[in-house]
Parts: C-alpha cells; sequence; structure tokens
C-alpha cells in the first residue's frame, strides 16, 4: 500500500511538471530534478499506484499477486530501459536514474510478494 500511495503521489507530481512535453517519447521533463517523465509516464504512475493500493487494501492474494507482477514489469523495465533509453522505442522518456529506481523498486516489490507466502504460512500454522 505504501509503494501505491508513493505512486499516486510522483503520478499527481508529474503531472504538474509535464508541462510541454509530447504526450509519449524520448522527451520529457525532469521531476525532482532527477528523474525524466512525460505524461504517458505520469499515467503508467497513476495506474500501477492505484493497483497497488487497491491490491493492498484487498487481501493477500491479490497484494502478492499484483506485488508479484508489477515487480516482475518493473524489473523488466530497469534492465531494458539502459538499452533503449534515447531512441524511438523510449515512448516513456526514461533516463538512467530512471532505470535504477525501477530496478530498486522490483527487488522491493519481489520481496513483498515473496515474503507474503511467508507471513500466510506463519498465520496458518498459528492456527
Amino acid at each position: 500500500m505504501i509503494f501505491g500511495a508513493v505512486y499516486l503521489l510522483v503520478a499527481l507530481l508529474g503531472f504538474l511538471v509535464t508541462g510541454g512535453a509530447d504526450f509519449a517519447g524520448p522527451n520529457g521533463t525532469l521531476l525532482l530534478g532527477i528523474f525524466e517523465v512525460n505524461w504517458l509516464h505520469n499515467i503508467a504512475h497513476l495506474l500501477i499506484g492505484a493497483a497497488l493500493l487497491i491490491a493492498g487494501l484487498s487481501n493477500v492474494r491479490a497484494a502478492k499477486s499484483v506485488n508479484g507482477i508489477v515487480g516482475a514489469v518493473y524489473l523488466l523495465l530497469g534492465i531494458v530501459g539502459f538499452f533503449i533509453v534515447d531512441t524511438p522505442v523510449d515512448i516513456l522518456a526514461l533516463n538512467t536514474a530512471d532505470h535504477f529506481l525501477h530496478l530498486a523498486t522490483a527487488v522491493v516489490l519481489l520481496g513483498v510478494s515473496i515474503g507474503a507466502d511467508k507471513d500466510v504460512a506463519r498465520s496458518r500454522a498459528a492456527i
């Protein structure tokens, strides 16, 4: 839920600075002076934040699934991002800081997803 709220906030802040940036493409504007964003990147943050928040408010199974899926997507994006930066394929206006943040987010979300199994197993064993 925490990452969901953070990504929703990042999306809203991104919309404030995006202004004249293209909707989708390699050129965006800097958020917090570090992360490059465009309109599509902000929409992605909004959708991911909402998915993480809703799943976190649901049940353990939903939270585990959404954290695992989003974590896997961020892992892939973090790796692929290094190869597509400043190319026409870079429709999210990614930069190096984005790649490292996406990789760090992937590690945390995948860890939460894997850890959810252990928490469920412990709670069942206690019953």
